[in-house]
């Protein structure tokens, strides 16, 4: 009944024409379901469609997940800088934590976790790629006009689960997605982290996207994504930060060229 009665309130409002003014000018109230309504709607008609080409450009589906269909802005900041979806950013501005905005644009307060996954870590022994977890935080609250997060003060044990590892490259190997995932969880359930921490922990386990929405029980809403790699200051992080393998250059294998096998000259006669 609510969601009918917000229905026809924007009905009404959408050719007022002071209300089309004040979403212009950056002074609508997201309280209000006819500037919620706006702001959805020029965000489908904009950004959405630049991050979801990224996406796609960048394999993030299939490499991660079947399907994607964001329904909240996700923006992402270092420092004072914006990240673009699929920017590159240096390591030493990645090396502290970013800050995000998130907006969703339905009514209500609700909790999520954010995941921060770089699923292009190289493993030689397998000749493959590995996932691997560089933040997780729960119970993390937002509402469509408390959209500010800061992975920084995050450090408490009730929302840290993994803290913030600062993105790397080893010399040699190809360019790294970060992707960054806010998940909504389930019916506003407040989680454990200290029983969630095995999921990072375990050194057997395999951590991907998939695994996490399963175990804090979340339906993907938001979504972004930077690239890293290796650059003049990748050394210094990795050393500040205790991350083994700065020292290590990655370098592919020669392919084995095909055995040569000489023509029958008697062919061309």
């Amino acid at each position: 009944m609510q969601k009918y009665l917000e229905e026809l309130k924007i009905l009404a409002d959408i050719n007022d024409p002071v209300i089309k003014k004040r979403f212009e000018d950056g002074e609508g109230d997201l309280n209000r379901p006819i500037y919620r309504y706006l702001a959805d709607r020029q965000w489908r008609q904009q950004r959405r469609l630049i991050l979801m080409q990224r996406i796609s450009q960048m394999h993030i589906v299939p490499d991660m997940l079947p399907y994607l269909d964001p329904t909240a802005e996700l923006r992402l900041f270092f420092g004072r800088r914006k990240v673009q979806p699929g920017d590159f950013v240096e390591s030493q501005n990645s090396e502290s934590p970013p800050r995000l905005s998130i907006q969703v644009f339905d009514r209500g307060e609700r909790l999520v976790s954010v995941v921060v996954i770089d699923p292009d870590v190289p493993n030689v022994e397998t000749d493959s790629f590995d996932s691997r977890c560089h933040f997780l935080a729960v119970n993390v609250p937002i509402s469509p006009t408390s959209t500010s997060v800061s992975l920084a003060q995050m450090s408490d044990n009730s929302h840290t689960i993994r803290p913030w590892l600062p993105p790397h490259a080893q010399k040699g190997s190809p360019y790294h997605r970060l992707v960054v995932f806010v998940l909504e969880q389930k019916d506003g359930q407040r989680l454990d982290p200290p029983g969630l921490k095995r999921m990072v922990e375990d050194p057997v386990a395999q951590f991907n996207i998939r695994s996490c929405m399963d175990r804090v029980h979340g339906k993907l809403i938001g979504i972004h994504l930077f690239r890293t790699k290796w650059d003049d200051g990748m050394a210094g992080v990795m050393q500040r930060a205790d991350i083994a393998g700065a020292d290590v250059e990655l370098k592919r294998m020669k392919p084995e060229k095909l055995p040569y096998k000489k023509k029958n000259p008697e062919r061309y006669r």
